[in-house]
């Protein structure tokens, strides 16, 4: 893994120096951008966003120059698609799931449940045509998007009651982001509570909630979770990795030169390579920081895990024909995993990608395009 993150960032960097080295044209003006979040500033996971513009700014800055405001504080971060979409702003820093409601193709786009890990989404977008799938789904809305960030697995559920197997979720309210996660709940027993990451803290402390997922363990740390409870199931089966972009709205986009498009292009691929290491390391010192705090981790057997893939697999089927779009980014994701298992496969156990013997049926999905 060191090998292809090293030898991505090496290129990364050759791409930098290259965009740096070329000035603005003589007498062009420098464009003004206004980009907000869907996070505020409390939410740890607006650093990537923060880091993304910086990198921006800095390679593109004689060219582009992006103000960046928190999520709420000129627009609520549930309404950043429509400001983006009408150019209210020229961009928005999102997660796709969140707009799962106006079409379900956003959710695999986002995350998945029991598919992809970081490193799948990582190469499906650069190397397996994921990243013109972004372009296909928000171009419906006149949008640009730039996937720019990728986390691992998320912490999984915490609460107040233990959470050691499958017949534990029966009649749990779970607060849980994700059109394709609900469903999958549902049918292991549980109820999907949708809430806003900044409402979760106050959901578990009045047990409006039974429990809750938010993110990696590090987020969930700083956003207060040790301070009010006792139990943390692992893995974050219902995230295995999630990706996060900007919406860049079309007119604000065609503006920009060719040569100032590629520099976004080329910061959103170096802001990706960091967002997986630093999501790591912020993992491991949230783990730590949660078991200082005398938070009791459980994990779900490897058994049970291989149920939780069945009932995956029997949602991604029915889901997948709801809408063609949908379907279409399933088939490419899953095209890619029984492709990429080719050399993944003989790799094992020095593998960058989950070993999955049973996926989701390929031909059945084509059939909804």
């Amino acid at each position: 893994m060191a090998k292809k993150i090293l030898g991505l960032a090496t290129g990364i960097a050759v791409g930098l120096a290259g965009a740096t080295a070329t000035p603005a044209a003589h007498g062009e003006e420098t464009q003004s951008w206004t980009m907000t979040s869907t996070w505020p500033s409390e939410i740890e996971l607006i650093e990537l966003d923060r880091r993304w513009v910086d990198t921006v700014n800095r390679i593109a800055g004689d060219e582009l120059e992006i103000e960046f405001q928190p999520g709420g504080t000129i627009i609520p971060g549930d309404q950043v698609f429509d400001a983006a979409q009408s150019g209210n702003i020229d961009a928005a820093a999102d997660w796709p799931g969140y707009w799962a409601g106006r079409s379900p193709a956003f959710s695999p786009l986002a995350t998945h449940t029991m598919l992809f890990n970081a490193v799948d989404y990582l190469n499906w977008i650069f190397e397996w045509g994921g990243f013109e799938v972004y372009q296909e789904v928000y171009g419906e809305y006149d949008l640009v998007y730039l996937p720019y960030a990728v986390t691992n697995n998320e912490s999984g559920f915490m609460g107040g009651e233990q959470i050691e197997s499958i017949s534990d979720l029966d009649g749990k309210r779970l607060r849980l982001a994700g059109r394709d996660q609900g469903r999958v709940l549902e049918e292991l027993g549980g109820s999907q509570v949708e809430l806003a990451g900044e409402e979760i803290y106050q959901a578990l402390e009045r047990g409006v909630v039974d429990g809750a997922e938010f993110a990696i363990p590090g987020v969930d740390y700083k956003a207060g979770f040790a301070e009010i409870v006792d139990y943390w199931a692992t893995p974050g089966w219902h995230q295995s990795a999630s990706v996060f972009g900007v919406m860049i709205n079309q007119d604000s986009w065609d503006a920009l030169s060719e040569s100032t498009q590629e520099k976004l292009k080329i910061a959103a691929e170096a802001n990706m390579a960091w967002s997986l290491a630093w999501s790591e390391r912020r993992s491991t010192e949230g783990t730590e920081a949660f078991k200082d705090a005398g938070v009791e981790i459980s994990q779900m057997p490897e058994e049970e895990l291989q149920e939780v893939q069945e009932v995956t697999n029997e949602v991604i089927l029915r889901g997948a024909c709801d809408d063609p779009d949908h379907a279409m980014v399933y088939h490419s994701q899953i095209a890619y995993l029984k492709d990429y298992a080719t050399w993944r496969d003989l790799s094992v156990p020095f593998n960058m990608s989950r070993t999955i013997d049973a996926l989701p049926d390929l031909d059945a999905i084509e059939e909804c395009l």
